[in-house]
């Protein structure tokens, strides 16, 4: 029975020894600041910011079907005539 307690023990005592922190910013031509401003607190270590995912031209163009951002026309001269080219 002694040995168990000092296991659950052991185990209790067991912290992580760093951690994270989500920050979501709204404004991000203010980005540059914020970090320099985490950046000073004492204890943080490295800062990074994941990439946005870029999107292909095909992908970009499902978006775009999915979200209903679609034209039809008769044929490519009518196109042209609606958009004056």
């Amino acid at each position: 029975m002694l040995q168990i307690k000092k296991m659950i023990m052991a185990d209790i005592a067991t912290f992580p020894t760093n951690g994270q922190i989500l920050v979501n910013i709204e404004d991000m031509s203010k980005l540059k600041d914020i970090k320099k401003a985490i950046s000073m607190v004492k204890g943080v270590g490295k800062i990074t910011v994941p990439r946005r995912k870029r999107y292909s031209a095909y992908e970009l163009s499902l978006r775009d079907l999915d979200e209903g951002r679609v034209t039809t026309h008769k044929s490519v001269d009518d196109y042209f005539k609606k958009f004056g080219l």
